[in-house]
């Protein structure tokens, strides 16, 4: 009995010196690196599918799209039987259509409705930032008699749906003619609009020291002089981030130039690629519209290029706090 009590101690401490030794500890890491970077292409191949697909449908001619195959692999590449409930997949067409992009950059209505995007665009972010940036100055750096009972009643305006407002919004508007005009959509944005945004700026400017603002003012520097030279240089992380939101916000919107514009030389590249999906068509030029979708989406990713290490500088600024 002894025995079997010292063979199975030895047995045990050997696994446990087995299993702990820096060879085998080296090996599992690796393992869980090499899962871990199978687990992260996969997720990026399933976000980069539709991607994928944006593209190669624009480069396909219309008798390709309407097969009753789904292309994801040059054709003749695998050969798989179509009959039964086995399709074969295929993304790149039999010869690239490039003229689907050089007949879109052809049309006039094209470059009017890119204009009026990034026009649109452009003003929503430099009103809202500037404007959401004065009233969190205010806010958070400055102490006045009922600043939180204001900054409560503000909130409050986020329990108020969109659609709730829209009907009121749009009498106002007519009212004083800034109907069939970008005005509905780019001047709001000068008055501090969205209540989230505010919020979200403000707790960002709440974690920075009020030291500095004292230093200013010792120095001799007015309160606009520490919102522009101090405040706004520090808060650059936040502020790109509500930059990202606003732009794709606003480079997506399709409700408020439907309802406001009501001109085709106002229309903008939402309007545009919606139009070309008409159900009278037949057959849809789908070809037509990814290709209008491809040129539609670089603004969004040449902004996220620029921005996304102010991504990062934003996560390792919130980790740090407190």
């Amino acid at each position: 009995m002894a025995s079997q009590t010292n063979i199975w101690t030895v047995t045990s401490s050997r696994t446990y010196e087995l299993i702990h030794s820096s060879g085998w500890r080296r090996s599992m890491r690796i393992v869980r690196k090499i899962l871990l970077y199978l687990v992260l292409l996969a997720g990026t191949a399933f976000f980069l599918f539709p991607l994928a697909w944006m593209v190669g449908t624009s480069l396909k001619s219309i008798v390709e799209i309407q097969e009753p195959q789904i292309h994801l692999l040059p054709k003749g590449l695998i050969d798989i039987n179509t009959d039964g409930p086995f399709v074969q997949i295929h993304l790149q067409p039999d010869a690239a259509q490039w003229r689907n992009y050089d007949k879109l950059l052809h049309e006039d209505t094209f470059y009017r409705s890119y204009f009026n995007s990034v026009y649109i665009a452009v003003m929503v972010v430099v009103g809202t930032i500037s404007s959401v940036s004065m009233v969190d100055f205010a806010f958070s750096r400055l102490e006045w008699k009922g600043r939180g009972v204001v900054f409560a009643l503000m909130m409050s305006t986020l329990m108020l749906p969109y659609q709730a407002t829209l009907v009121p919004q749009y009498v106002l508007f007519n009212e004083i003619h800034w109907i069939r005009t970008f005005n509905p959509i780019t001047l709001p944005g000068f008055f501090a609009g969205g209540a989230a945004l505010v919020f979200l700026l403000r707790q960002f400017m709440l974690g920075i020291p009020k030291e500095l603002d004292e230093a200013a003012m010792i120095d001799g520097a007015s309160p606009f002089q520490i919102w522009w030279w101090v405040i706004m240089p520090l808060c650059r992380p936040a502020i790109a981030t509500i930059s990202v939101f606003l732009f794709v916000g606003q480079w997506n919107n399709l409700m408020q130039p439907l309802i406001y514009l009501q001109k085709p030389q106002l229309f903008t590249m939402p309007v545009y690629v919606a139009q070309k999906n008409n159900l009278q068509d037949s057959p849809i030029p789908w070809q037509d519209i990814m290709a209008a979708s491809v040129l539609f989406v670089i603004p969004v990713l040449i902004v996220f290029i620029f921005t996304q290490r102010f991504f990062i500088q934003s996560v390792a600024l919130t980790g740090t706090k407190g």
